[in-house]
């Protein structure tokens, strides 16, 4: 009789790829850096996928993908995902943060309810759940993170009836048991809560700025979004005193001096994720004026290759970051976005085998690996002593916030003239223009020439809501024809609709992208530079290389059906092509 054979070794189950070993096995992280996460880990009592994304070692999307393959599941992105309201109904919030899950949707002819929860196994809450939706409804587990999750809930469940809440006690003397319910620490003053509510609101609107302006006998808010300030709330005056402690005390400044300008900074937890804003008072005739900009590293870090160019830009700039020694200038007016830009070529570049330092004024965003010094008015160095300092820690790359005297210059081009590659800002209003602002700034034409490697010049211009925008067939002799030439003549293009829609907030608009020009550095133009040519030989030579003005960039988006022609022209000078 025979027996059968024993399994042999290689045909055996392999057990179940544990997290660590999957990220290892990913190439996302190492065996020292999974050792501080299991350390941070014990100390927290977080999970290791908590303590590999707080230590800045993955980011959320890879830790879901990674869960994702080790658990089985299929992971989900709740930032591109739109509220559900019957999903919302059929789950209470109370329900939704002491489980961690978010209704993501609900097909009510199928019945089936799609959750998304950072531990879909658990059957505690499976169980529960269940037995609060009903029998007859199919629910359907979705991976994401904690993060996402607890962002989702605060985001959709009706954060802003708070807001309404808080007024209305302030106003009335009646509790609001409403935000109470909502808030983790119990009661507090409401103009706390009050304060802390608009902040939040504030970054879920992805407001860059808010404004606390008083008037006479009331306080205007407004919000920043998509670069244009937009009124939210009108409060009596008697409330800002209040406000204004609680905002200085956030800020980290004197309450005491109201006569004087204030610089501070705030850090907060809003959505499961840390958000910091820069804060700065200044005294009026109506009182202290007091201005918060938000800096979200979410929104604020973007992928190198999610910055909208074309293969041909990226092909530039892909030249531009290739040679190791130079200077690369990013040119624009405040609010251009050029940080962000700067930001996600340098995270880009941003690996193991260079030594990457910057100097900024202040540091927005901090990166992982990257040596980032804050030049500030209380700090003992400015950016010329800064560089100075920085060339004595071995650097491959520098960062230097501004460009904005002498001196500065100066030691920027000092740097790259040393075998540094440099990266830097401008205020100027085009790419070609920014050699005699260079030049007025006391550099030399012949240190310019040879030392500059590029010069990208750009501007933020507004999506168009893709809900509500009207389509618009470019005729023959119209402004647009005449603007983006014969070979749009039948194309169709977008307007913006006048009043809006939910979507965009009744704007017309959601969102923003960059349109930029890119001047690679070349020995013709280096010549031109050194013997002092015009901006129109500077042009000329430029376009007969391929340069592509910025107009062009964004007459180009409009064609796509991403933004507009008079959001265009509201950035950039249209007149010219006329």
């Amino acid at each position: 009789m025979s027996t059968a054979a024993p399994a042999s070794p290689s045909t055996a189950p392999r057990p179940p790829m544990r997290l660590g070993e999957r990220l290892q096995h990913m190439g996302l992280v190492s065996a020292d850096q999974i050792q501080i996460a299991l350390l941070e880990q014990k100390k927290t009592g977080t999970q290791l996928g908590d303590a590999l994304i707080a230590l800045g070692f993955v980011t959320e999307d890879a830790m879901r993908e990674a869960l994702g393959q080790t658990l089985g599941q299929q992971t989900i992105e709740l930032s591109a995902v739109l509220a559900d309201p019957q999903a919302l109904a059929r789950v209470p919030k109370a329900m939704a943060l002491r489980f961690q899950v978010f209704p993501v949707s609900f097909q009510a002819d199928t019945q089936q309810l799609v959750l998304a929860s950072p531990k879909p196994n658990d059957i505690i809450a499976a169980d529960q759940i269940r037995a609060h939706v009903g029998v007859g409804v199919t629910i359907i587990w979705r991976l994401a993170s904690a993060a996402e999750v607890l962002s989702a809930i605060d985001q959709f469940y009706g954060y802003e009836l708070s807001i309404d809440g808080i007024i209305h006690e302030i106003e009335t003397g009646q509790l609001d048991v409403a935000s109470l319910a909502q808030g983790q620490g119990g009661y507090s003053h409401p103009v706390v809560r009050l304060v802390d509510a608009l902040l939040s609101d504030a970054v879920h609107k992805l407001a860059s700025d808010i404004h606390f302006e008083p008037e006479g006998q009331f306080l205007r808010i407004r919000y920043r979004i998509d670069g244009v300030l937009r009124q939210v709330r009108v409060l009596h005056g008697r409330y800002w005193n209040a406000m204004l402690v609680r905002l200085k005390l956030l800020a980290g400044m004197n309450i005491a001096e109201s006569r004087a300008p204030q610089d501070g900074r705030v850090s907060l937890s809003i959505s499961a994720r840390s958000v910091d804003f820069r804060a700065a008072v200044q005294p009026t005739i109506h009182g202290e004026n007091f201005v918060l900009r938000v800096l979200d590293a979410k929104r604020g870090i973007v992928e190198y290759r999610q910055l909208g160019l074309t293969d041909e830009q990226y092909y530039l700039l892909d030249l531009m970051l290739a040679r190791p020694e130079g200077i690369i200038l990013v040119t624009g007016p405040t609010g251009s976005g050029k940080t962000t830009t700067l930001y996600s070529v340098l995270n880009h570049l941003n690996d193991e085998s260079v030594n990457i330092m910057t100097l900024e004024d202040p540091v927005e965003y901090p990166i992982t690996r990257i040596r980032q010094t804050s030049i500030s008015d209380g700090s003992k160095i400015d950016f010329s002593a800064g560089v100075r300092s920085l060339m004595r820690q071995d650097p491959d790359i520098i960062l230097v916030g501004e460009v904005r005297d002498k001196d500065t210059a100066e030691m920027a081009f000092r740097a790259a003239m040393t075998g540094h590659q440099v990266f830097s800002t401008l205020h100027t209003n085009s790419a070609l223009r920014s050699f005699q602002r260079i030049k007025d700034l006391g550099v030399s034409p012949e240190v310019m020439a040879g030392n500059i490697i590029g010069i990208i010049a750009q501007r933020l211009v507004r999506r168009v809501c893709r809900h509500c925008r009207q389509p618009l067939q470019v005729q023959d002799g119209s402004a647009e024809a005449l603007l983006m030439g014969a070979q749009a003549v039948g194309a169709t293009v977008y307007r913006a609709h006048p009043g809006g829609c939910e979507a965009c907030g009744f704007q017309g608009y959601r969102g923003r992208l960059a349109i930029m020009e890119l001047l690679r550095m070349d020995a013709a133009l280096d010549e031109l530079i050194t013997r002092n040519a015009t901006i129109g030989e500077l042009t000329a030579h430029a376009r007969a290389s391929g340069f592509v003005p910025m107009a062009d960039d964004g007459l180009r988006r409009v064609l796509e059906g991403i933004t507009t022609v008079e959001e265009i022209g509201r950035v950039v000078d249209l007149t010219a092509r006329l």
